[in-house]
């Protein structure tokens, strides 16, 4: 098993507002106010089943985790972006080939051993106990799910028998009422009788709803567990490692369109042409104007040697055909190191994720400062969404000499941890962290030991607020996995990150970035406000230059 402590962030139905009744007695009021914050509720909400009503899962789903921040524990809201989530992790799915393969390989019995498997590790691993009734229902809600989703339908029922699902729908509705499995085994029964059921009135093969049941049993359980196809696991993996195969793009989908993020150095993006802010237009000669960003990155990938021809338009809208050969790509933990203030010796690095690299590319980069002449630093975690709690505790013992960095707290005894400070190595320099509401997961260890134990300045905005350790699970018979949210992580001070964060030292506002994203250093400081408030921070405790000390 391998414990990550990751952030990784998913890119969102109709709304339905339920007031409580009134009893008869119940005088109604001749004036409402409307306070502020409920229209802006009631805004979040009209524009998210707006944005489900035309499909777009995946700004849905965005739109609702940032409407959740705002409004932390409203109901509304939470219902909303948990069946979002079904529907946008379900058309991930369907556009992958990864899992459209195990849909043709496995059998019933071998998809069945799988969701066995699944609920042996929900039971022995997950951070709350589950009953198993439970499980089974958040199963058949994503069967449900399921039956209104285009891709499922047209890949698993034949066009004839579609009309009778709205029939079959009742008859399963009254299936799992009558039923209450009380144990594992029970749990495969049923699943087993309501895929065969599926089977006599649809036609539907019995592993896709097997496969439906095993994803409802994990996506449901929080924001964090889920389903891994084999191509998602290898993602994840490759993210742990710091390399994969492919391009070296960052993709978002923007105003329907693709647009490229990132591009990371070095890479064959980078060395084909290919910059922040290009759009892709096409994709081995298939307009990408109708793909989403999963199913763009499923035609982006490949073997490596092989190529990819893509058509793309950067900020004179003129397109421009690029072939770019697929290679493995090294992804650094550190993106950029710089003397933002040479007289000062203030350094700057962005940290953007924590992995396997991390220690030895941090190590690098603070040398490097070193030589040239650092005096206090500059550490920029904005955007960065985790990875490895193990990374995050290295990265901080960098700085710390003593103290806790973070406790972790499971169901069970392995899952509880205590991660101190080791003052050997301790790099001693003022030190200024950068934050933003996309600072999640392990930079939130980061961050949040370095505020909590005073070691440093923490400028920007409050953090992400995700307080919680996942565990990564491969699954025998297959090459794909399940994530599960295994224990809580815990601040120095014994503060939970959750819905949380961790607050700045020295609050700014967030201004809005252009796509494209990454800072080139040294900058205009106008461009980026939270860099110039932490060069304002490090300028107050950096010492003068001595020939200005001397001058006098």
């Amino acid at each position: 098993m391998r414990r990550l402590s990751t952030g990784l962030r998913y890119a969102m139905l109709a709304v339905l507002v339920l007031f409580g009744t009134l009893s008869a007695s119940a005088q109604f009021p001749t004036t409402l106010a409307i306070s502020p914050h409920t229209q802006q509720l009631d805004g979040f909400l009209q524009q998210g089943q707006k944005l489900e009503l035309e499909r777009r899962w995946g700004d849905a789903l965005s739109y609702y985790e940032d409407a959740l921040r705002q409004f932390p524990g409203d109901d509304n809201l939470q219902r909303r972006y948990d069946a979002a989530r079904l529907h946008y992790d379900l058309q991930r799915r369907y556009v992958d080939r990864s899992f459209s393969n195990d849909l043709r390989r496995l059998s019933v019995d071998q998809t069945l051993e799988l969701y066995d498997q699944v609920l042996l590790k929900i039971e022995a691993h997950y951070v709350d106990s589950q009953d198993w009734k439970t499980l089974f229902e958040w199963g058949t809600g994503d069967l449900e799910v399921a039956f209104s989703e285009a891709m499922f339908l047209e890949r698993n029922v034949s066009e004839s028998r579609r009309p009778a699902a709205v029939a079959f729908r009742r008859e399963l509705e009254q299936y799992v009422g009558r039923i209450s499995p009380r144990d594992r085994t029970e749990v495969r029964q049923a699943v087993r009788a309501v895929a065969g059921l599926a089977q006599a009135r649809l036609g539907i093969p019995p592993t896709a709803v097997v496969l439906e049941y095993l994803c409802g049993a994990t996506n449901s359980l929080d924001p964090y567990s889920a389903f891994l196809t084999p191509n998602q696991l290898s993602e994840v993996y490759s993210q742990i490692e710091g390399n994969f195969v492919g391009l070296g793009v960052e993709l978002k989908a923007q105003n329907n369109q693709l647009v490229i993020l990132r591009v990371i150095a070095g890479s064959p993006a980078e060395r084909s042409g290919l910059r922040p802010g290009d759009r892709i237009l096409a994709v081995d000669g298939r307009s990408a104007a109708a793909m989403s960003c999963d199913q763009a990155a499923n035609m982006l990938q490949g073997e490596e040697g092989t190529s990819v021809a893509l058509t793309v338009a950067g900020a004179d809208h003129r397109p421009r055909e690029v072939e770019v050969l697929r290679r493995r790509v090294e992804v650094p933990s550190v993106d950029q190191t710089a003397l933002v203030d040479r007289q000062r010796g203030i350094g700057y690095l962005k940290l953007t994720c924590f992995q396997k690299t991390t220690s030895r590319d941090l190590d690098a980069a603070l040398w490097k400062l070193h030589r040239a002449g650092m005096r206090s630093l500059i550490v920029d975690v904005r955007g960065n969404p985790g990875g490895l709690l193990t990374a995050a505790v290295d990265a901080a013992d960098r700085f710390l000499e003593r103290g806790v960095i973070v406790s972790t707290r499971g169901r069970s005894a392995p899952e509880d941890a205590t991660f101190v400070a080791q003052a050997e190595g301790t790099w001693q320099m003022p030190l200024v962290v950068i934050i933003d509401q996309d600072s999640a997961s392990a930079a939130e260890i980061f961050a949040g030991a370095i505020h909590e134990l005073h070691r440093g300045t923490v400028v920007g905005t409050r953090s992400y607020g995700k307080g919680s350790v996942q565990g990564i699970f491969p699954l025998e018979g297959t090459s794909a996995g399940i994530r599960l949210t295994t224990a809580k992580f815990y601040s120095p001070n014994g503060r939970s990150y959750h819905r949380s964060g961790v607050e700045p030292d020295v609050q700014v506002r967030q201004a809005a970035r252009p796509v494209g994203g990454p800072i080139v250093l040294p900058t205009d400081e106008q461009q980026d406000p939270m860099l110039a408030a932490a060069l304002e921070v490090a300028r107050g405790f950096a010492s003068p230059p001595l020939q200005a000390r001397s001058s006098r």
